[in-house]
């Protein structure tokens, strides 16, 4: 599935300064091939604006470029064309908690969150397992959390709380403060749905 942006999103980017895109969005840009390099978890994602491809020469960055076509494709070509060099404010905030977010993200575009819970509840090893694969960071929030990076100036935290004898476990997926001047709502859930169906 591919949006129906996209063709304006291939133009877009095609007219851009390589030197201008790579500064802003913290990628490379290999000559040879014509390709901006982005590094998205683990995987090097090559972006060809005058073929209109991405394509990744790892089996894993396929997989996620098959699977997760929509919200990869549609969020990699707005991050290449409109993210900012902006520093991060090492502030997290919940995707309701976004200008606009506490009615985006309900129905349709609710995350996924207690599918993650589900899966990790009581297997706290396999939780950071899966996020080392995907060379996620440490973090200190919750029984086990992790920051992702499937784009270098949008990162992604996960939280997980393990079930206990009291309660059910729990799972929240935070964002920088940053990311309300760096993507529109629907940047920020296809971003965050990518986030979690590669840890799923």
């Amino acid at each position: 599935m591919v949006s129906p942006g996209a063709d304006k999103a291939w133009d877009l980017l095609q007219g851009l300064d390589h030197s201008v895109v790579c500064r802003n969005a913290s990628v490379a840009f290999d000559q040879n091939s014509g390709s901006y390099i982005v590094r998205s978890f683990c995987y090097a994602f090559h972006v060809n604006a005058a073929d209109r491809t991405i394509t990744s020469p790892d089996q894993t960055g396929e997989h996620i470029l098959k699977k997760y076509d929509y919200f990869f494709v549609h969020s990699c070509l707005w991050y290449l064309i409109h993210v900012r060099d902006i520093p991060l404010s090492h502030k997290l905030i919940q995707p309701v908690n976004i200008r606009g977010g506490e009615a985006f993200f309900r129905g349709s575009h609710a995350l996924p969150l207690e599918n993650l819970a589900q899966r990790y509840g009581d297997d706290k090893a396999a939780f950071l397992n899966k996020g080392e694969r995907l060379c996620s960071t440490l973090q200190s929030y919750g029984d086990a959390s992790l920051k992702l990076l499937p784009f270098p100036r949008i990162p992604v935290f996960l939280i997980l709380w393990l079930k206990d004898e009291e309660y059910p476990p729990r799972a929240d997926l935070l964002f920088d403060s940053t990311c309300e001047a760096q993507a529109p709502l629907d940047i920020i859930w296809s971003i965050a749905m990518v986030s979690l169906l590669v840890m799923l």
